[in-house]
């Protein structure tokens, strides 16, 4: 299973907002710096009205929505690099993940402490970022000197490896991360096999206060966020308040809505969270749907339908035929699989066939 680890400074809310995407207490939070040593970790479902909508065509029993894992990393400092603030451990544990969650404060509290002394979000995050690529740069630097001997010989594969690390040390020497140096898709490839944390895709979550989250798009800080992220990184800001999250946590769902609608939002922060990561894993989303029950399987982005099958059972994909497919959005619009199939919308697909998101499936096997 896919891991999205939650990192960022001391005292942003990353456990609190762990504890809420994944509706647990695992992690402590509290208001003191490193009230979290060993990372914590939690399941996450992903919200999808798709799968409710569904049930009622075919009368489903149950429901199983997707999930996959988020991880609660403890907070870094500045010098973490170099062992600050038990760095070299905590950089450890964002190596074993697969994407980065950074939580950045937009939020002024004089009760919560920052670590830093003041909120400064584009700052909080260049000093997250800069630890990480100075850790990349020892990486990049240990890596290119074991391959070197190898690429004096003629070695082509060692040459290779040599002249993508000189592009990347010189990119990383500019304080950039690894994720923005633009490279072949053999290239990339060959980076993942470094393991470098910069190298992992990252979103950026604005942690705001309860009374902000209806106008975050007028607070200061979220502001300041977007405008570098949309200029240093190749990715997006997801707004959340790890407050609200934690109080919605302990409501029911009738509560929740009431709080949301005082709040003047239709929908928490987290859920957005929980599928822009899962999307920014590449993972993607196949549907079944029968009287016993309705479920979103997990797959890659552009994994082939028998690899979809096998995801069922490992056997399916051995003995893939063909499947059945229809696109959500075509089976909800003519409301149920005879009158897709009479519309033509119900579709028979082999094994060249990607599967998109949100595709409704039925698999024939030899099985």
């Amino acid at each position: 299973m896919l891991r999205a680890g939650i990192v960022g400074l001391p005292n942003v809310g990353k456990s609190t907002l762990f504890n809420a995407v994944t509706q647990t207490r695992k992690a402590m939070a509290a208001n003191y710096r490193f009230c979290t040593i060993e990372p914590n970790t939690g399941v996450v479902t992903v919200p999808d009205e798709r799968l409710e909508v569904l049930s009622k065509i075919s009368g489903s029993q149950k429901i199983v929505p997707a999930v996959f894992e988020f991880v609660d990393i403890a907070g870094l400092v500045k010098g973490a690099s170099k062992g600050e603030g038990l760095g070299n451990q905590f950089l450890g544990h964002i190596r074993e993940v697969d994407a980065l969650i950074q939580v950045v404060r937009c939020f002024e509290d004089t009760n919560i402490e920052h670590v830093m002394d003041s909120v400064d979000p584009v700052r909080d995050i260049e000093v997250i970022n800069t630890e990480l690529v100075l850790s990349d740069l020892e990486s990049v630097e240990k890596r290119k000197a074991k391959q070197q001997k190898a690429a004096k010989s003629g070695d082509k594969k060692a040459l290779a490896e040599v002249e993508l690390l000189d592009k990347l040390e010189a990119h990383l020497n500019t304080g950039k991360t690894a994720v923005t140096l633009d490279l072949t898709p053999e290239e990339k490839a060959q980076m993942r096999l470094f393991f470098l944390l910069t190298g992992k895709p990252t979103l950026f979550a604005c942690n705001v206060a309860e009374g902000d989250l209806a106008t975050a798009d007028q607070n200061k800080f979220v502001q300041q966020v977007r405008a570098y992220v949309r200029e240093h990184h190749d990715t997006s800001a997801v707004v959340v308040s790890a407050e609200i999250e934690s109080e919605l946590v302990t409501l029911s769902e009738e509560e929740r809505q009431e709080y949301l609608k005082d709040l003047g939002v239709a929908d928490t922060g987290a859920s957005n969270l929980i599928r822009e990561a899962y999307h920014l894993l590449g993972l993607r989303t196949y549907l079944t749907t029968g009287e016993k029950e309705t479920r979103a399987w997990t797959i890659h982005a552009g994994d082939k339908a028998p690899v979809a099958a096998g995801v069922i059972h490992s056997d399916f994909e051995k003995s893939f035929i063909s499947a059945e497919c229809v696109s959500y959005t075509d089976l909800v619009a003519l409301g149920s699989f005879a009158k897709a199939r009479e519309a033509g919308r119900l579709r028979t697909e082999g094994k060249e066939y990607v599967v998109e998101d949100g595709d409704v499936m039925e698999f024939k096997t030899f099985l």
